[in-house]
């Protein structure tokens, strides 16, 4: 075979490949459009008052446009009735349990990340720490709900039980009060996603640290500064923008499990939302779960209503980490 000949070859596999990594990626996205189109025929009408829509775009009826969102489904709670049936506890149980995982989260693992890149000498046991971290993030998360359930739910049936009263920390009843083992509570449900993105935010700033130009840190020390000036004052802002893209990433993970808190036997219907870092919560993907499983077609409806506010707010978070990123990025270019 020619020069030629072997050229042409090469080339018509090189298309061939092109056309099926094309075909495959056109696959994907046609079922995702699809199955994101499913969701929004269904969804719309928990979400829109149908009178409403039908004033305001058939008749032209701008005063009526206060009344296009169904602001009940975001108010009421749960009901047996579709009709009065919203997503006010689980909306606000997921807030409280995120805000509690981001809490913890972030100052650790932004902690472990700058200690092992910037502080710790490269050694076996810095190696074998790294290795392991990046192994806990392929860990499925079900087994951090089992661990989160035997260290904070139960704490290790060292505290409190069937036979034993648990331990009260502060005024009984008080926003601030604390109470040993977590049991069901938000601060147990926070705890356990913050094992799940722990790995992930560890990585993510280790990573931005690495792309801080050695240079940078070099100038710094010769210039006299401290290694803990010079992380604190040139590596920690440079690498900012990664560090709050992956952190905030990460917190969208932990908005939509349900595997660890349902091990952890958070209910699903709770007609209150939490006062507290010990009250009773439930998430917006245990309601969900909740209302597809339902035999009538009104609950999935519902179900994809909720579906709906889920995915608006992951968007909402992946594009605040774009924003902060450019924007932090322009400030320290």
């Amino acid at each position: 075979m020619s020069g030629a000949a072997r050229t042409t070859a090469r080339l018509l596999q090189d298309r061939a490949f092109l056309l099926l990594c094309l075909a495959f990626t056109s696959l994907s996205v046609l079922a995702l459009c699809i199955l994101l189109t499913s969701i929004a025929v269904q969804g719309w009408s928990g979400l829109f008052d149908a009178e409403a829509v039908q004033a305001v775009f058939t008749e032209g009826q701008l005063s009526r446009v206060k009344d296009l969102v169904r602001w009940s489904f975001f108010s009421e709670f749960a009901s047996r009735r579709p009709a009065n049936a919203g997503i006010h506890a689980p909306l606000v149980g997921s807030v409280w349990v995120c805000a509690a995982c981001m809490l913890f989260s972030l100052p650790m693992g932004v902690g472990t990340a700058l200690y092992l890149e910037e502080f710790a000498a490269k050694s076996r046991l810095t190696r074998f720490i790294d290795l392991n971290v990046r192994n806990l993030a392929g860990v499925p998360s079900i087994v951090y709900g089992i661990i989160g359930l035997t260290a904070f739910s139960r704490m290790f049936g060292l505290i409190g039980g069937p036979d034993r009263e648990p331990i009260r920390i502060g005024p009984e009843g008080s926003a601030f009060s604390l109470t040993l083992p977590f049991g069901q509570s938000v601060l147990s449900g926070g705890l356990t996603l913050m094992l799940v993105i722990l790995p992930v935010i560890i990585i993510s700033t280790q990573e931005a640290l690495r792309a801080v130009p050695k240079g940078l840190r070099q100038s710094s020390l010769a210039l006299g500064a401290t290694l803990w000036q010079t992380t604190w004052r040139v590596s920690l802002p440079s690498a900012l923008p990664g560090i709050l893209t992956g952190s905030i990433l990460a917190l969208s993970r932990a908005i939509g499990e349900a595997a660890p808190l349902l091990v952890l036997g958070i209910p699903v219907f709770i007609a209150s939302t939490p006062e507290g870092p010990m009250s009773p919560f439930t998430v917006l993907p245990f309601q969900i779960f909740n209302w597809a499983g339902r035999p009538q077609p009104a609950f999935h409806q519902l179900a994809a209503s909720a579906i709906i506010v889920l995915l608006l707010v992951l968007l909402s978070f992946n594009t605040l980490a774009i924003y902060l990123r450019h924007r932090l990025q322009s400030r320290t270019s």
